[in-house]
């Protein structure tokens, strides 16, 4: 599976610039997002980046009535030195600590790693959300970033069973992808129906794939998920205006 076009991959940045300046824009709807019931959410970074790249993200759903935290890991060089078993006793300290499962959202590197994360300790997460993460076949060759990664983390030491990543996690999944992502393919963020949860989803977004943390359509499909009862998840249904948001959901 090829990367994306190069034309989209050169103008990510710009599109990241558009994006933050989309968020002044979009005050009234995000403001009007439904509100949390206060459980903790943990966001982890894609490759190469660490929290700060989603602290305007933790902020407004810390507004919206979560009980937000970064991964703190530093940043995120890939599965090794001991990564995701601190992942899996942070994930089990926030557990506890708030009474209940917590839901985790992973923009592109750490949507894979929260999918893992679920599959690991499923009594303790919530539901899952990945930001353009390229958990399906053909992820090698369809990412830029994927020989930087290989370099730094040799396949045959990754402590993950790659043949496992495509299937859904066994708890409720939100696979968001976009079109216009200038990283990885994006059908190789997308949940194939064949391995996918009874409480999976895929949702198409437009946009980049370096502001997927800083669009404000994400910022409130998000919000939407989160807002799901715990025994109660459904498939997001977009209607009337939020179709021109959400082009695709299945």
């Amino acid at each position: 599976m090829p990367p994306p076009h190069p034309l989209l991959a050169l103008t990510e940045a710009h599109r990241v610039v558009l994006e933050v300046l989309s968020l002044r824009l979009a005050r009234g709807l995000l403001a009007n997002a439904p509100a949390g019931d206060g459980h903790a959410v943990m966001i982890l970074p894609g490759f190469l980046g660490s929290d700060g790249y989603s602290a305007a993200f933790r902020r407004y759903l810390a507004r919206q009535g979560y009980a937000v935290h970064g991964w703190a890991q530093g940043r995120n060089l890939g599965p090794r030195e001991g990564v995701l078993e601190a992942l899996v006793e942070r994930v089990e300290f926030l557990g506890s600590r708030y009474g209940g499962p917590i839901s985790l959202i992973g923009h592109s590197l750490g949507g894979i790693f929260a999918r893992e994360l679920a599959r690991e300790v499923p009594a303790r997460v919530r539901q899952v959300i990945s930001l353009g993460s390229p958990f399906g076949e053909g992820r090698w060759s369809g990412s830029y970033p994927a020989r930087l990664f290989a370099s730094l983390n040799p396949r045959d030491d990754l402590p993950i069973a790659e043949a496992l990543l495509p299937t859904a996690p066994p708890v409720p999944t939100t696979a968001i992808y976009s079109k216009g992502d200038g990283i990885c393919n994006w059908r190789t963020a997308r949940q194939a129906v064949e391995a996918a949860h009874p409480c999976a989803q895929s949702i198409q977004v437009r946009g980049s794939h370096c502001g997927m943390t800083l669009n404000p359509a994400i910022w409130f499909l998000v919000a939407e998920r989160l807002a799901q009862p715990v025994d109660d998840w459904r498939p997001f249904l977009p209607r009337d205006w939020s179709r021109l948001l959400y082009p695709a959901c299945e």
